[in-house]
């Protein structure tokens, strides 16, 4: 059981940097704000177009920079679930591995 564990933990460090390196961006307002992520729901950058900025006012420009962080933390969550499941089918094979796991 020692041993699945440790390779329980070294998937899981393989898997945080496959997903630190998996890129994913959300966009609002036709591509006038971006905001790219990793896979690891971590915010790398924000970008706005200048013209778009000059004439939005406070409260629209707060608006849609929310929904283009939720759009990106969204496509990351996506990956990183099949990501998890992934890892989780080739370490167990499925639910009826885990049983073997715990001696039952």
């Amino acid at each position: 059981m020692f041993d699945k564990l440790m390779e329980a933990q070294q998937k899981a460090g393989e898997m945080k940097k496959r997903l630190d390196a998996i890129s994913v961006s959300g966009t609002a307002e036709g591509g006038k704000i971006v905001v790219n992520a990793n896979a690891s729901k971590v915010i790398q950058s924000v970008q706005i177009d200048p013209d778009f900025l000059a004439d939005a006012d406070k409260e629209e420009l707060e608006e849609l920079l929310v929904v283009a962080v939720n759009k990106a933390l969204e496509q990351a969550e996506n990956i990183s679930q099949s990501e998890m499941a992934a890892m989780t089918q080739s370490m167990f094979g499925g639910l009826g591995g885990l049983g073997n796991m715990f001696g039952k």
